[in-house]
């Protein structure tokens, strides 16, 4: 007794000799899936109502392509081509490299035509996304709080532009959990030169850490150092595991830190990855029809632009095929991230091999998870972080203006799948592109309405950090009711 007295109420309440300690820690653990015998950060939780997605494949075209050349006609831009921006629209504007004095307004060289029984219109360089027109849900009337690239993204990704907040991937795999158990519940595939947030575009933030994307490769191994080495017997290595396990589990049962459940489930969910992977990425399997339809074998025929890195044409078509496979093993949340659209010059050859790059097997993605039912429960999304300027791009006195600078206040996005419209085009821009003019939609209103899709609501869904409640949309964000089937 007197052992017992002369302990803190700490120790206590947390003695194994005592059952109270035991059996509250032991609940609280069960609560968050924390249990030393099982602890899996990443079981499945119920949604808050009825779920219309199950996954998602975010595609993600870091560098903020020009919604002017290829969701948004404006014959009015074009008339006006070559003329000063009015003054009082350039008041209190901030660019990124446009100066003031000597920019003028400029029209496109794209043409558009109708798709689709919609007949919405898009531009002649995106003929296999066009095609699609009747799954999708054009968006005319995004904006954004940021006019660089690295915060814009993280805006994009995270809900506001600022480091170590977790992203939309993480949020949605704390939320519901994952529904595999041999691969991350949430993967990054990436193509092209690379995106200016890096890996932070895919971190937990404040989350434990196995909520952090993966990022995957599409040759060799699939993630790096996730095979064992040389001499290394399965038998040796899964009873390191085990004795790993139970250490960490008696950490975790003493000190109730989540970092030890991510830890431990991490080091389980890479042991079974080692089979799972190889698997994921060996495209045999597919058809030579499925194959050719993504493009997955072809040649570049475009000249190389700011998207170049290696074959770009193979290894972005590879990660969409991956992303329909990834769906069908039950990952959550997909990221498919392919760079650069920073169209500052050269504008009309750079987008022409950007497009040609993504067209074909995007569609093929959008194609493919329809005619597999699988369309219905995934909800793929299209977009950057911003837009581009209906003006041109005037650094440096050059008389010949062929980009646009980085704009935030009117772009585009499309949408397909998990409970979203088809069909529809929402909101407007004005009649040059600059601004919004009809039906508003902020970065977090996408994000509130994303979730809502996952049956989560945006103002439950919340974590506690330095002493407060953080959420993905947590300066803003409604749920854009009329996108929802």
């Amino acid at each position: 007794m007197h052992e017992l007295l002369s302990q803190t109420r700490r120790d206590f309440l947390t003695s194994s000799s005592c059952g109270l300690g035991s059996a509250g820690l032991a609940s609280l653990l069960a609560e968050d899936g924390l249990l030393a015998a099982d602890p899996n950060p990443l079981a499945t939780r119920p949604t808050h109502f009825e779920p219309r997605a199950k996954a998602c494949i975010f595609i993600f075209m870091a560098g903020a392509p020009s919604h002017l050349d290829l969701f948004d006609p404006k014959p009015r831009l074009n008339q006006l081509h070559g003329q000063p921006m009015p003054d009082d629209k350039l008041k209190d504007v901030r660019f990124a490299f446009i100066k003031k004095d000597s920019v003028r307004l400029m029209g496109t060289k794209r043409t558009f035509r109708r798709h689709g029984e919609c007949g919405t219109e898009f531009s002649d360089l995106l003929p296999h996304i066009g095609g699609c027109a009747d799954d999708l849900l054009l968006v005319r009337s995004m904006h954004s709080d940021q006019f660089n690239h690295h915060p814009g993204q993280l805006l994009m990704q995270c809900g506001r532009g600022t480091f170590g907040l977790p992203t939309m991937g993480s949020w949605i795999n704390y939320g519901l959990g994952s529904e595999t158990r041999d691969l991350p519940g949430y993967v990054v595939l990436t193509s092209g030169r690379g995106s200016s947030g890096g890996a932070t575009l895919w971190q937990s933030g404040f989350l434990p850490s196995v909520y952090a994307g993966v990022r995957f490769r599409t040759a060799g191994e699939p993630v790096l150092n996730l095979s064992n080495p040389s001499g290394l017997p399965p038998t040796l290595q899964r009873k390191g595991l085990d004795i790993l396990r139970q250490v960490n589990g008696g950490r975790l049962a003493q000190q109730r830190d989540p970092e030890i459940a991510s830890r431990i489930a991490s080091y389980e969910l890479a042991y079974r990855m080692q089979t799972a992977a190889p698997e994921l990425i060996d495209l045999s399997s597919e058809t030579k029809a499925t194959q050719e339809m993504y493009g997955v074998n072809r040649k570049e025929i475009r000249k190389g632009g700011r998207g170049k890195s290696g074959n770009t044409y193979q290894s972005f078509a590879r990660n969409c095929l991956l992303a329909r496979r990834l769906v069908e093993r039950g990952v959550r949340f997909i990221n498919l991230v392919y760079a650069s659209w920073d169209h500052h010059s050269n504008l009309d050859n750079e987008l022409s091999y950007n497009t040609h790059v993504v067209d074909q097997p995007i569609a093929a993605l959008i194609n493919d998870l329809k005619q597999r039912g699988l369309l219905d429960q995934t909800m793929v999304v299209w977009g950057a972080e911003f837009g581009r300027t209906p003006l041109g791009e005037n650094r440096g006195g050059r008389p010949n203006v062929t980009g646009r600078d980085h704009h935030p206040f009117s772009f585009s996005m499309f949408l397909a799948g998990g409970g979203i419209k088809g069909g529809l085009v929402h909101g407007a821009s004005d009649e040059i592109g600059w601004g919004v003019a009809e039906n508003p939609v902020h970065v977090n209103d996408l994000h509130a309405t994303m979730l809502h899709s996952f049956g989560l609501d945006h103002l439950k869904l919340t974590h506690r950090f330095q002493g407060r409640d953080f959420r993905l949309t947590d300066v803003g964000g409604r749920v854009v009711t009329d996108w929802l089937t």
